[in-house]
C-alpha cells in the first residue's frame, strides 16, 4: 500500500470545505467534498500524516471493496469473496461499524451482525479457526456503508474518534467537541497572526485548539493510539519519520491567546487541560466576568466563544444575550467577534448587533448558528470612510 489509494475523511456537517482545505494544504490529491465527508487520494505515509495533523476530521477510512446489492443475501455472499487474511489473522479481534441508507437494509445493527458472520465463517472454513469480536479494543475495525444498493467496505484507520486528542482530562457540563472547536477557530480565519480571546472559556477546548493552530502543532500529537498501528502493514519507522517531521514544523506565535471564565471550577479545569496539552506558555487563563471586564488586548483581535445554552444555561436568556451584545459594543471595539449558539429566538435575536456572517453548524444533535459580528470603534459608516 505504498502507492496512492482512495481514502475518505468524515467530518461534522458544515465543515466539509474546511476539511477539504486542510487536506489540500497537507498535500492530498483528488480532493472531493461530500456530505459530512471528503474523499481524497494519498499513500500510506499520507494517511499517517493526515491522522496526526487534520483538525476537523472525525475519522479516516480506507475503502477495500465496493459492490452492488440486489437483496439481503448478497451482502453475505459478496463479503465471503473478500480475502480477509490480508487484513487480519484468524486469532485477531475485530469490530464492525455499519451505516445504512437503503431500502434493502434498514437496520445497521443487523448489517453488522451479518457482516461479522461472513468474516467469521470465511476464517472457519479456510483455517478452522475464527477471529473474535472486541468492541472496545479490536485489532482491526471495519466500516460497512450501504447507500441505496451500493455497499462499501472500509478499514477504519482511526479507531476511536479523532476528536479524542488526549489532552482533555477535565470537562464542564456539555463540553464542546475538540473537532468542532478546531473547525470554528479555522472558520474565523485565525492563523496566529492575531490576538485570540475566549471570554467564556469553560474547560478551555477552544483556546487549546486555537493555540495548536497558531503554533502549527499537529492536532493529534498527544493521542496515544491509532487503529492503523495494529494493521498488518503498519510501518513503524515511516510513522516515526512523519511524526518527527511534523514536530519540526511547529512554530511559535508572539500574539496573545487569552481565556477567562467567572467560575473558579471552570478556570481550574481549563488550566489543567492546557497543562496536559503542554501549552502553558501560549495560553493565559484568568477568573473574570466577561460582562464586567474590558477587552484584555488591543489591535487585531479575534473573539470566539461558546456561551452557555440549553442545559448549561439557567438564567434569563434574552437578558443574557442582550448583555453579550452590550459588552461587545462597549468593550471590544475593532474586533471580529464570533459565537456559536442554539438559542435562536430568545438568544440571538436579543444580541442587538448586526451579523456579518451566519453559518449553520451542529453541536452534537443541536442545530446551531455560528455568527460573526464586526465590532467598530465609532459608527460602522465612519469606520468605512476612514
Amino acid at each position: 500500500m505504498n502507492e496512492n489509494y482512495d481514502m475518505l475523511a468524515k467530518c461534522l456537517y458544515g465543515f466539509e470545505s474546511v476539511l477539504a482545505r486542510e487536506l489540500r494544504n497537507l498535500g492530498a490529491q483528488n480532493v472531493k467534498e461530500g456530505v459530512r465527508n471528503v474523499q481524497f487520494k494519498g499513500d500510506k505515509g499520507f494517511m499517517y500524516k493526515a491522522s496526526l495533523a487534520l483538525r476537523t476530521a472525525i475519522r479516516i477510512l480506507v475503502p477495500i471493496e465496493t459492490f452492488m446489492l440486489r437483496n439481503e443475501d448478497d451482502l453475505y455472499q459478496q463479503l465471503s469473496k473478500i480475502s480477509w487474511e490480508k487484513y487480519l489473522d484468524e486469532n485477531a479481534t475485530l469490530a464492525i461499524h455499519s451505516s445504512v441508507h437503503s431500502e434493502i437494509f434498514t437496520n445497521s445493527h443487523y448489517v453488522s451482525l451479518r457482516s461479522k458472520d461472513a468474516i467469521v465463517d470465511y476464517f472457519r472454513k479456510k483455517y478452522q479457526k475464527r477471529p473474535s469480536i472486541d468492541l472496545r479494543h479490536p485489532d482491526v475495525q471495519f466500516d460497512i456503508h450501504i447507500q441505496k444498493n451500493v455497499c462499501t467496505v472500509s478499514l477504519d484507520s482511526s479507531g476511536e474518534s479523532l476528536h479524542k486528542r488526549g489532552y482533555r482530562s477535565d470537562t464542564n457540563i456539555a463540553p464542546i467537541n475538540e473537532v468542532l472547536a478546531a473547525g470554528l477557530v479555522l472558520m474565523t480565519g485565525y492563523d496566529g497572526s492575531q490576538h485570540f480571546v475566549d471570554p467564556m472559556c469553560g474547560s478551555g477546548t477552544i483556546l487549546i485548539e486555537a493555540a495548536m493552530i497558531a503554533n502549527n502543532i499537529p492536532a493529534n500529537i498527544n493521542r496515544s493510539e491509532f487503529a492503523f498501528e495494529k494493521w498488518k502493514d503498519f510501518d513503524e519507522d515511516l510513522f516515526a519519520l512523519i511524526h518527527d517531521s511534523l514536530l519540526k514544523k511547529i512554530s511559535s506565535t508572539d500574539k496573545k491567546i487569552i481565556g477567562f471564565d467567572k467560575a473558579p471550577s471552570a478556570v481550574r479545569k481549563a488550566q489543567n487541560n492546557v497543562e496536559n496539552a503542554s501549552l502553558e506558555e501560549f495560553i493565559k487563563i484568568e477568573r473574570k466576568n466577561f460582562f464586567e471586564e474590558p477587552s484584555p488586548v488591543e489591535g487585531n483581535v479575534i473573539v470566539l466563544f461558546n456561551p452557555p445554552y440549553g442545559e448549561r444555561l439557567e438564567v434569563n436568556v434574552p437578558v443574557f444575550y442582550r448583555q453579550i451584545g452590550d459588552t461587545l459594543k462597549q468593550h471590544y471595539p475593532d474586533t471580529s467577534a464570533w459565537l456559536i449558539t442554539s438559542d435562536f429566538e430568545d438568544g440571538l435575536k436579543n444580541v442587538g448587533l448586526r451579523t456579518s456572517r451566519k453559518i449553520k453548524v451542529f453541536n452534537g444533535k443541536l442545530e446551531c448558528k455560528f455568527v460573526k459580528y464586526e465590532m467598530y470603534s465609532g459608527s460602522r459608516k465612519a469606520s468605512k470612510q476612514s
